[in-house]
This record gives C-alpha cells, structure tokens and sequence, in this order.
C-alpha cells in the first residue's frame, strides 16, 4: 500500500511540474508561432489597397484569439516585453521569466519561417524586407522618434494587458479583445513612424529568417523601455489603485 500511495505522489508530482512549468512555455510556444505568422503572412501579402489596415486587423485579431484560447494555460504573454513587465507588476514567476522569452523568441522564427514557406514566389527577399522584417527605419534621423513610439505603443499595450487581464481589481473577460484592438489601434497610428512592432520576438524571427538586422535594436530598446514603466504588485497596476 505504501508503495502504491508512493508512486501516485511521484505521478502527481510530474503531472504538476508539467502543467506548471512545461505546459505554460509549449503554450507560449506555440501561440507566438501562430501569432507571428498570421502577422508576417498579412503584412507579407499585403495589397496596397488596404495599407495598414490588413496587418493591423490581423495582428489584433491574431492575438485575441491565441490570448482567449492559450490565456488560460500560459497566461497569453507571447511577447518578451509582456513578460517582463507581468513579472514586474507580481505576475509572473521568475522561474519562468527565461523560458517564456526564449519560448517566445522560438515561436517568432517558427512563424517567420512558415510564413516564408507559404509565400509561392522565387524571389523571396524582397517579400522579407518589405514586410515581415521591419525596415521603417532607414537613417539615423529616424531612430529617436521610432524609439520613443515603441516605447509609448508597448507601454500602452503592456498596460492594457497588467490591467485587463491580471489586476484582481480590474480583470474583464474582454480583455483579449481588448489587448487584440489595443495591438491594432497601435499598428494603425504608428505603423509609418517604427513599423509598431511592440514586440521584441515579432522583430526577432523575421530578422533571423531574413538575416536582416538593420535598426534591429529599437525593436528589442524601445518594447522593454515600455515594459520597465510598469510597476506595482499583485494589487496596483501603473500607480492606479
């Protein structure tokens, strides 16, 4: 009987160390696969009718639904500045502050790279680089307003997700709607002036399937500035009570 009850308490035990600890990091892999080739496949084959509307809607979109379906398991982060910041305000174990960034940065080259799979042209790098790699900015005069608009865009998106979908006090079932529109209404204003990537994983991928690296640096500067200016606890959010 000892024995028996010995290996149920071992079974349980793994079976909590996998729901904890593995199951979160596959979850956020996968969501930021789909998530970043949803988002390199629409800006990718984007017409140029829609201009930015098409990778807006499909990016919010993208992440609304990865968010509501994958949320509950991992939390619906995919995103390295999202972590960071639900870390700094309480939410998030350091523990798996690593694995979900390197999960995430995974998940962005795997949709990269199936976007790239799934564009039928011989001619792939123009596609990258007017698209899924983020090329706005061309000239040093361009760094500091790209700069500071992602840190601006990722500080409202950051804030909508700490308030929408972890504060006790302000948590709504809307809120993968909320963080899927915020994604958007960013990309639409501020897509001319930084790409509005918010994002350090979406610029990853397509930079290491494009080998393009140009600016690169804002996209990582720029979302984790925005993620610093988060703090509290688990009961204040962005000094609001």
């Amino acid at each position: 009987m000892a024995l028996s009850e010995s290996k149920t308490e071992l079974w349980d035990l793994d079976i909590s160390l996998f729901e904890q600890f593995v199951q979160p990091c596959l979850a956020e892999l996968l969501g930021s696969s789909l998530f970043i080739f949803v988002g390199c496949l629409s800006v990718i084959e984007n017409t140029e009718g829609t201009g930015r509307l098409q990778p807006a809607l499909a990016h919010g979109l993208a992440l609304g639904i990865v968010i509501a379906v994958l949320g509950e398991i991992s939390g619906g982060h995919f995103n390295p500045a999202v972590s960071v910041s639900v870390f700094l305000i309480g939410g998030l174990n350091i523990i798996l502050l690593v694995p979900y960034i390197l999960a995430q940065m995974c998940g962005g080259m795997i949709g990269a790279g199936l976007a790239k799979l799934s564009v039928v042209t011989s001619n792939w790098e123009p596609y990258i680089f007017s698209g899924a790699a983020f090329n706005t900015v061309q000239a040093d005069t361009q760094i500091v307003p790209a700069t500071v608009a992602e840190v601006i865009m990722t500080l409202f998106l950051t804030m909508v997700v700490c308030m929408g979908a972890v504060n006790g006090r302000t948590r709504s079932l809307l809120a993968p709607l909320c963080i899927g529109l915020t994604v958007t209404a960013d990309i639409l204003a501020g897509g001319a002036v930084s790409g509005a990537c918010m994002n350090p994983a979406r610029a990853f991928g397509p930079a290491v399937v494009a080998n393009y690296w140009s600016y690169h640096w804002i996209y990582w500067v720029g979302p984790m500035s925005g993620a610093l200016l988060l703090l509290g606890d688990d009961k204040t959010r962005v000094l609001l009570r």
